[in-house]
């Protein structure tokens, strides 16, 4: 029996999310569930009766750091409940529920019933630790939310089959999945009633949805395209395979899909792509930049890179670092190759050295900049529409353009999550964000 006498009282709740946008929405999926339960937020100086840490493994850096914010929240607030859920709680359970302070550890697909889970800790004062195996995970968990952000986050797709060499998503995440068209426009229309004026479509690998039941993350975006109220979309990380120009040609024509794709290349090396085992070479991938160019010239471009993985030699790096410099791209996100346990990318040959990983990094990063730099100037002088949304305490109001440029700004706070016409007038020092003011 539960002891709900326990939840008489205004308990307090922390969240701290790692990784991808899939783990923001789900996080703040969670808080809403909690809150509905009663349990609020901490606000700054609170102290938190429960802290929630959504976990990601996609490195050994990501598993570290999860760890140290575990060590460090339960020396600050000893006394309250550290609950762990995510990709790596998924892959190494045990691992996190030896960590001091943690009651909760709950799988990928188990973060709908935290609040049960908190529950029975309270009650039994027992730890739990509920961790179904990854292949038996079919089930696809809905999230939509916007937590204490302008832009709502709508996951539609869950899970891969892809089992890329490097990565160790689908065990954690399990088989793709996602829930229907008509489930995910009802999510929508209900961010809509909310107020939010912004979506980014998440998942693990999006351009699979629906593939189980016969619709197509095309079909999904049309119908996205007609709820009223919602003025922008975003498409999150999408498979370059995936990514067809039937999808491109139907973001030019949308009132409201924005110029901003954001594609995984993880190398421009062909032969580091087959050790991979991804599903397209360069010659496909700069092919999409080509086409995303031709019909949408102003088109943010975000490209994912890995340095330094197995196989990777001084040779094939170079190849790959002439690649993208030659890609009409406007930024990288550059991850460092980790080793991950049971991966079959331990079986190749020529290992990189850690020295010689963050000396490519620093490579591909200064490319990057360089790239960014370049995009954002392009639209110094000209008028673009700005979701401005709200700052932190002493900060200027900031937004997004249509094509993905931060911009700052001096108006008053009234002005949150309001779509308005910004002259770009500057480039700041960071070579990213721009100064703007009222067209």
């Amino acid at each position: 029996m539960i002891d709900n006498s326990l939840f008489t009282r205004q308990l307090k709740a922390h969240y701290h999310t790692f990784g991808c946008k899939l783990n923001f929405a789900e996080t703040a999926s969670v808080a809403d569930m909690f809150s509905r339960r009663g349990i609020s937020s901490v606000s700054r100086g609170e102290q938190p009766d429960i802290i929630v840490v959504n976990s990601c493994s996609v490195t050994a850096e990501a598993d570290r750091k999860c760890r140290s914010a575990i060590r460090s929240f339960n020396r600050r607030f000893p006394d309250a409940l550290i609950v762990v859920t995510g990709c790596y709680a998924q892959l190494k359970p045990q691992e996190l529920a030896d960590l001091p302070g943690v009651g909760v550890v709950a799988g990928v697909n188990d973060k709908l019933a935290l609040v049960q889970l908190v529950e029975r800790y309270f009650a039994d004062k027992q730890q739990q630790l509920t961790v179904p195996d990854a292949k038996t995970l079919k089930e696809f968990m809905p999230s939509c939310s916007r937590g204490d952000r302008t832009r709502f986050f709508l996951k539609v797709q869950d899970g891969c089959d892809y089992w890329c060499t490097y990565c160790t998503i689908p065990k954690a995440r399990g088989r793709s999945r996602s829930g229907s068209i008509d489930q995910i426009v009802a999510q929508a229309r209900e961010a809509a009633e909310a107020g939010g004026k912004e979506i980014v479509l998440t998942g693990v690998n999006i351009g699979d949805f629906g593939r189980l039941n016969g619709e197509t993350f095309y079909d999904l975006c049309r119908r996205l395209d007609e709820v009223d109220g919602i003025e922008r979309y975003r498409i999150s990380s999408i498979e370059p395979n995936l990514l067809t120009d039937e999808l491109i040609d139907f973001v030019v024509a949308s009132r409201r899909f924005m110029p901003h794709f954001h594609i995984p290349l993880q190398s421009g090396d062909d032969e580091v792509l087959k050790l991979m085992k991804r599903r397209y070479d360069t010659a496909l991938f700069a092919a999409k930049i080509d086409k995303i160019r031709s019909v949408i010239p102003d088109a943010f471009i975000g490209v994912d890179l890995i340095v330094g993985a197995r196989g990777e030699t001084p040779e094939r790096f170079d190849s790959s670092r002439k690649f993208v410099e030659s890609l009409d791209i406007s930024h990288l996100h550059v991850f460092t190759y980790s080793e991950r346990p049971g991966t079959r990318a331990l079986e190749i040959e020529h290992i990189v050295s850690q020295e010689e990983k963050h000396a490519r990094s620093a490579i591909m990063m200064k490319i990057s900049a360089e790239k960014h730099k370049n995009f954002a100037e392009r639209f110094v002088g000209s008028s673009r529409p700005v979701l401005l949304e709200h700052s932190r305490e002493g900060k200027l109001l900031g937004g997004f353009t249509d094509n993905y440029l931060r911009v700052e700004c001096d108006l008053p706070s009234e002005y949150d999550n309001k779509v308005v016409d910004m002259l770009l007038i500057g480039l700041k020092d960071d070579g990213e964000t721009i100064k703007a003011h009222l067209a």
